[in-house]
């Protein structure tokens, strides 16, 4: 029935729906009703007449008038009234309880005295209202607000002087005030206050001393306050200031003393504030801090050495601080610490041995330390480390023996270690090491042969590794190994007969090994490889006819094998194909018969392969493949008529072949 509708939308309607247009309907239980964007035709004809005393939430977002429907004043239980994007209206009524929303109401440059009589209200949203130059006194008067949020308030200049009378108040938004300037002293007085965001009020010069008197405040947001000097010595009264993010003040020079009492805080953020040089020595009684980010400090030199006093402390960041030189032996004292991140500390030279005494260290990120020489003989004593990153220490000749200890080492990553000529032979102790990345290790001439001890191993990375010759035969014994990766290792020459034991190898990456020259045999043995990539192998000459027994092969790439002349007949025998790359074979002179065979085959690519002067009858048998490339096969004379047989086929490009006969 009628009467026990709750919950009524006309959202984007012009025209009210016949059933609505008799004024007489009675909707006693009706609790919410969405007028976004409806017609001012709507909100008279709907609102005007009806006793709407339960509605609990009515939405009038973007409805275009300048006025409050007369009959608002009888809901009397009303908690939220949404007014976002009301972009004309100017006045309010002054008998609404419980409820105000008015976001994005850009013509409204002044509330109205009557706001004050709304003492009923819990929460006030006047957020993107960017004409709004002040807030009345009267609004002071809302004793029972619990929230005020004056955010993307462009034009807000100032905060009444009485702010300080709203007792009730917990969260206080004013992030994006950008004309704001300063806040009243009497900002102390709320007492209740829980949460106050200034981000991004980049006019705001300094907090007033009274801010100390937040007895219960818990966040203070400060990012992008880009005027602010300094914080008030008072800021260390806060008790109960559990997170303080200053990101992106970028005139910030120091920190006060006093920041050493804040005895509750578990989160400092200090990222981007490039004119700080220093963290005070009281930093370190801040027994609560779990946090501390302070990464892009372009300035900062160096740590306090009662940074070693944070027993807290679990993550460090000190990413992109250019100029820290070294750590302080005290660092060592952090007995929490799970993380470190260094990365991008282009000046910092070496660590200090204590480092070795960090228990709870799990990642430990020191990529882009371009001055990094060496690691201390320490480090092996992390037996929580899980993640060690080196990528791009360009001055890293080698790695410690002792990093073989590294008992919880899952992922160690040293791509674009330029200099680093070997690894240690203890590599081969690390029983938990999954990942190895070794991309663009440029004078790396080979491996241990203790590599093949890495029983967890399942990702091998060596792209790039231009003056590896070859790999240790005890590759073969790495049995959990997935995926190896050597694309652009132009000094292989070969690889070893025991790569076939890679029982679980699924991915084996070659293309632009210029020197390789063959595949061994056991290369069959494969039989968990789906993908082999092969191409631009220049020396190549013949694929080993054991390349047949590869069952669960799905793409083979021999783009740009430029010496290659046949496939070996044994390729028909892979079932499993669906991709068969030969473009640019330019030496490639036929397709064996039994490539009729491949009953999976999807894709058959023969670009620019001039050598190639036709194409087996047998491939009408091809009954998925759907897409046959062989654009500028150039002495290509004719195509077989089985070719018509190919009822998957959905794309057939023969551009440019001069020679093919109509």
């Amino acid at each position: 029935m009628v009467k026990d509708l709750e919950g009524i939308s006309f959202k984007d309607c012009e025209i009210l729906p016949s059933f609505f247009q008799n004024g007489s309907k009675e909707f006693d239980n009706l609790r919410l009703l969405d007028l976004t964007k409806a017609s001012p035709t709507i909100v008279e004809n709907f609102i005007e007449g009806q006793d709407l005393n339960n509605l609990r939430w009515l939405c009038l977002q973007g409805c275009e008038f300048q006025k409050l429907p007369n009959n608002l004043v009888n809901c009397c239980h009303l908690r939220v009234l949404d007014l976002t994007n009301c972009d004309y209206l100017q006045l309010f009524f002054d008998t609404l309880s419980h409820g105000l929303n008015m976001s994005i109401s850009n013509n409204m440059e002044e509330l109205s005295t009557y706001i004050s009589k709304l003492n009923a209200l819990l929460e006030l949203n006047l957020s993107g209202c960017s004409n709004l130059q002040e807030l009345p006194t009267s609004s002071c008067q809302l004793i029972t607000l619990q929230e005020l949020n004056l955010s993307r308030c462009l034009s807000l200049r100032k905060l009444p002087t009485s702010i300080g009378q709203l007792n009730a108040l917990q969260n206080l938004h004013l992030n994006k005030c950008w004309s704001l300037q300063k806040l009243p002293t009497s900002i102390g007085q709320l007492s209740a206050l829980q949460n106050l965001d200034l981000s991004k009020c980049s006019s705001l010069q300094k907090l007033p001393t009274s801010i100390g008197q937040l007895n219960a405040l818990q966040n203070l947001h400060l990012n992008k306050c880009s005027s602010l000097q300094e914080l008030p010595t008072s800021i260390g009264q806060l008790n109960a200031l559990q997170n303080l993010h200053l990101n992106h003040c970028t005139n910030l020079q120091e920190l006060p003393t006093s920041i050493g009492q804040l005895s509750a805080l578990q989160n400092l953020h200090l990222n981007h504030c490039p004119s700080l040089q220093e963290l005070p020595t009281s930093i370190g009684q801040l027994n609560a801090l779990q946090n501390l980010h302070s990464n892009r400090c372009w300035n900062l030199q160096e740590l306090p050495t009662s940074i070693g006093q944070l027993n807290a402390l679990q993550n460090l960041d000190l990413s992109w601080c250019l100029r820290l030189q070294e750590l302080p032996t005290s660092i060592g004292q952090l007995s929490a610490l799970q993380n470190l991140h260094l990365n991008k500390c282009s000046s910092l030279q070496k660590l200090p041995t204590s480092i070795g005494q960090l228990n709870a260290l799990q990642n430990l990120d020191l990529s882009w330390c371009l001055k990094l020489q060496e690691l201390p003989t320490s480090i092996g004593q992390l037996s929580a480390l899980q993640n060690l990153h080196l990528n791009k220490c360009w001055s890293l000749q080698k790695l410690p023996t002792s990093i073989g200890q590294l008992s919880a080492l899952q992922n160690l990553h040293l791509n674009g270690c330029w200099n680093l000529q070997e690894l240690p032979t203890s590599i081969g102790q690390l029983n938990a090491l999954q990942n190895l990345h070794l991309n663009v290790c440029s004078s790396l001439q080979e491996l241990p042969t203790s590599i093949g001890q890495l029983n967890a191993l399942q990702n091998l990375h060596l792209n790039h590794c231009w003056n590896l010759q070859e790999l240790r035969t005890s590759i073969g014994q790495l049995s959990a190994l997935q995926n190896l990766h050597l694309n652009h290792c132009s000094s292989l020459q070969e690889l070893p007969t025991s790569i076939g034991q890679l029982s679980a190898l699924q991915n084996l990456h070659l293309s632009w090994c210029l020197k390789l020259q063959e595949l061994p045999t056991s290369i069959g043995q494969l039989n968990a490889l789906q993908n082999l990539h092969l191409s631009g192998c220049q020396g190549l000459q013949e694929l080993p006819t054991s390349i047949g027994q590869l069952s669960a092969l799905q793409n083979l790439h021999l783009n740009d094998c430029s010496s290659l002349q046949e496939l070996p007949t044994s390729i028909g025998q892979l079932n499993a194909l669906q991709n068969l790359h030969l473009n640019h074979c330019t030496n490639l002179q036929e397709l064996p018969t039994s490539i009729g065979q491949l009953n999976a085959l999807q894709n058959l690519h023969l670009n620019h392969c001039p050598s190639l002067q036709e194409l087996p009858t047998s491939i009408g048998q091809l009954n998925a493949l759907q897409n046959l490339y062989s654009n500028r096969c150039w002495n290509l004379q004719e195509l077989p008529t089985s070719i018509g047989q190919l009822s998957a086929l959905q794309n057939l490009h023969l551009n440019d072949c001069s020679n093919l006969q109509k």
